[in-house]
């Protein structure tokens, strides 16, 4: 299996295949990550070509000391506040809001559940994307790449273009506001 280095390097020097290798290696990654950012899946395929457009044409720009997730991760993050900024513009135009969303973020398990627990889940899942629908765009971002993405305090600061302290902040901020969206189910949960 090639190593993102060695494909990068080879993508570099115009072999398509290579790229492709890195497409395929992570298009989904990228696609959960602008999916629970903007909420929506049509928006996230966009943006997941988007970030593999621009990346293809900025390869020669990509400096191996960082990895190429990382990298991808912080244009697909650019691409998706960008996205996000456009929406919230084009709302405050028209003085309204864009109740068209109203896909999920499937990031629950869909296991089969009792029925209890299945409306308890469903509850929770609508809480947390309300809750992330209230957060800053930079909010948003530095709370999916953190508990969606696994992402490293370094690796969100990088994708972000923020120094450590000001992404730990950010982070802070949107899990203070998605506590609070969850409080009324935590204190009435049996």
């Amino acid at each position: 299996m090639m190593e993102d280095s060695d494909a990068v390097a080879k993508a570099r020097g115009g072999d398509p295949d290579a790229f492709r290798v890195l497409v395929e290696r992570h298009s989904h990654a990228l696609f959960r990550l602008t999916h629970r950012m903007t909420g929506n899946e049509q928006d996230a395929e966009d943006l997941v070509q988007e970030t593999f457009l621009r990346a293809y044409r900025q390869l020669g720009r990509f400096e191996s000391r960082a990895q190429f997730r990382t990298w991808l991760f912080r244009i697909a993050t650019n691409c998706s506040l960008d996205l996000l900024r456009k929406r919230k513009r084009r709302e405050e135009r028209c003085d309204s809001v864009d109740a068209g969303s109203s896909e999920t973020l499937a990031w629950l398990p869909s296991a089969t559940l009792e029925p209890d627990r299945a409306v308890l889940n469903r509850e929770v899942q609508q809480r947390v994307e309300l809750a992330l629908l209230q957060l800053t765009p930079l909010e948003r971002a530095a709370f999916v790449l953190r508990h969606f993405e696994n992402s490293s305090i370094d690796e969100i600061s990088s994708a972000l273009n923020l120094g450590q302290s000001a992404a730990k902040q950010a982070i802070f901020r949107a899990v203070q506001k998605v506590r609070r969206s969850l409080q009324p189910l935590v204190s009435s949960a049996p």
